[in-house]
């Protein structure tokens, strides 16, 4: 019998991995393309690959064991999750949303889902949607002292708060009922303008402390500044100083610090950046640690978190697709240890989700617990070179952000003064163009479009009052430049009958042209226009105006200028060239089309050349 070895090797039949031999064949690769030369010192060579986040964080080609040496589960500041090693696994709470504005079809929406794979409710209430007075029929059939119930009501949370802990004190629930109130005057503040009573939720607070044992009453919601095109550090930072807001205000109103501690929960969007989601999610609690230990709280105040799946990227068009960023965001969110999970149903931007967008919602989430086992490990990427060194960057990152804001006489004063909305909207800018240029590119939408598509029909959601027109931050999508193209075009294929149109002329053989005419069509599709190809002398009976030269640049440089000629002599008022270079006899009026252009613009010029009305 053949006896195993006391110590298994596994690597000790590779040779030692050395960092200059790694940087050596890295720039045998970078030299192929032209990135490198031979006389490149090596210790460049990993700067050429390195890149910088929206908030300035370095994002290296290589980490290794020095980066980012990890703690350990269970122990503050609880960036490793807040389990220790051992701990059984409890998974985390599936909260699965509602905001139908009638009470008894939410009423069977909610049983449907808490048979169904989720384990909480959260109740999106009021600015159009149900009523207050409508919680005791949606939560009939709720067993309050199993199933926690998460309350988001606006301006109106007084109202439903003192709705809910009398339906719970009716029903001897008080012990037992868990969940949130959701008071977050200064979240309510940034997203509509109106002025939150923090007097209000620290009572609140207070309420539940005292009666309510197990159920919590503030959220300090990073959403809305995730909504209006923030950072993962602006979210975080603005996050931290509602938070320490709200821990004024409630040990003003009589409450420990433990028990302030105790009554807020925090709530973040994830999304389909995997890595940056998994250590935005450890950043907060190293956040909340560090505030916890100056606050002289006790330990064992980690943060708790609720993550959200970003409707920031969620899209209108090609909704399908959503149902894949959300299940990355939703595997982020339980990776970096979220302790309660919400996935948007694909069609949330179309209106009210039906009953199949919300079964796949919360089967995501099965899928991730009991098929993946997710939740059996603790903190999966812990150990991760480069999860530790970003959720350390991240968090330092939010941590100046939330300083800045603290100096500025706190979270109400800097989003009075438009510290905040003016620092957000300088982020959203430059993810703005970004997504112009493709950099950032959405399928189904700036990437592989499909102008064929027939989009679910939904019922309207009830309105969300908020944004710019009352004073509150802007509510963005990463889409929204690429889809108002779209609508520009489905109006005018209403009205007119057909799309616009945009002719691809092709030059030399296919295996020369091919490559840049399915570039240059999928460009254009973005846009909602369609493409017909052929070559330049049969663009007169195409039936457009606009045309965009396909080829190699050896045959532009031999063919381009002749027909340039024969396009304009047949009509076209606006001729594109598929490639970024210049050629003899080309008129410079001619602008290229390429990986890095801006599609918007491009797009934008080309529906106007075409007569479609904006």
């Amino acid at each position: 019998m053949t006896v195993p070895p006391e110590e298994l090797e596994l690597a000790a039949a590779f040779p030692p991995a050395e960092r200059d031999r790694w940087r050596e064949m890295v720039k045998g690769v970078l030299r192929r393309s032209g990135a490198a030369t031979e006389d490149t010192p090596l210790d460049e060579i990993e700067g050429l690959l390195a890149r910088e986040s929206y908030d300035g964080v370095p994002i290296a080609a290589l980490y290794t064991r020095d980066d980012a040496p990890p703690g350990r589960p269970g122990l503050a500041p609880y960036v490793r999750e807040v389990r220790p090693d051992g701990e059984g696994i409890a998974g985390w709470d599936v909260r699965q949303p509602h905001a139908h504005p009638d009470p008894a079809v939410t009423r069977a929406a909610v049983l449907a889902d808490l048979e169904n794979g989720a384990t909480s409710v959260w109740l999106r209430l009021g600015g159009g949607g149900m009523p207050a007075a409508g919680l005791a029929e949606a939560l009939r059939d709720v067993l309050l002292d199993l199933a926690p119930v998460v309350l988001d009501a606006g301006e109106g949370t007084g109202e439903a708060a003192e709705a809910f802990l009398s339906l719970a004190t009716e029903r001897g629930n008080a012990a037992e009922v868990s969940g949130n109130l959701g008071a977050d005057p200064l979240g309510l503040a940034a997203r509509t303008g109106a002025p939150g009573s923090l007097d209000e939720a620290a009572a609140l607070a207070v309420r539940c402390a005292r009666g309510f044992p197990r159920l919590r009453a503030v959220v300090a919601d990073g959403t809305p500044y995730h909504d209006a095109g923030g950072s993962d550090a602006e979210e975080l930072g603005a996050a931290a100083a509602a938070g320490v807001a709200y821990l004024r205000a409630l040990t003003a109103a009589g409450l420990s610090v433990d028990e302030a501690f105790g009554q807020i929960e925090f709530r973040l969007a994830v999304n389909a950046d995997q890595f940056s989601s998994i250590a935005k999610l450890r950043a907060v609690r190293r956040l909340w640690a560090r505030i916890a230990e100056v606050s002289g709280a006790s330990d064992g105040t980690a943060a708790r978190v609720h993550a959200v799946t970003s409707s920031a990227m969620m899209t209108r068009r090609d909704p399908w697709v959503n149902m894949l960023r959300t299940t990355i965001a939703a595997f982020a969110a339980g990776a970096g240890g979220a302790d309660a999970v919400t996935v948007q149903p694909f069609d949330a931007r179309l209106g009210l989700p039906d009953d199949f967008a919300r079964r796949i919602a919360r089967n995501t989430q099965t899928l991730l617990l009991e098929e993946s086992s997710l939740a059996r490990v603790v903190d999966p990427a812990g150990g991760s070179w480069y999860a530790e060194s970003l959720t350390e960057d991240l968090a330092q990152a939010a941590w100046s952000w939330f300083t800045e804001i603290e100096k500025a006489g706190g979270l109400a004063a800097a989003l009075d003064s438009g510290l905040v909305a003016g620092r957000l909207a300088a982020t959203w800018e430059k993810r703005r163009k970004d997504i112009a240029r493709r950099k950032a590119p959405l399928t189904g939408v700036s990437e592989y479009p499909n102008l064929a598509e027939a989009l679910p029909e939904r019922e309207p959601a009830p309105s969300s009052p908020g944004g710019e027109s009352r004073g509150g931050l802007p509510v963005v999508t990463y889409a929204q430049d690429f889809e108002a193209l779209r609508d520009r075009s489905d109006a005018h294929a209403e009205a007119a009958g057909a799309r616009p149109r945009v002719f691809l002329a092709t030059l030399g053989p296919i295996a020369v042209h091919t490559a840049r005419a399915s570039f240059a069509a999928n460009l254009f599709q973005a846009g909602g226009i369609e493409t017909v190809t052929g070559a330049p002398e049969e663009f007169g009976a195409s039936g457009t105006t606009v045309a965009c030269l396909c080829s190699s640049d050896k045959v532009y440089a031999e063919q381009a200028a002749d027909a340039v000629r024969i396009l304009r002599d047949a009509g076209a008022v606006k001729v594109w060239l598929a490639g970024r270079g210049t050629y003899e006899g080309v008129p410079g009026d001619v602008a290229g089309v390429y990986a890095g252009c801006d599609a918007i613009e491009v797009l934008e010029t080309t529906l106007d050349d075409l007569g479609v009305s904006e």
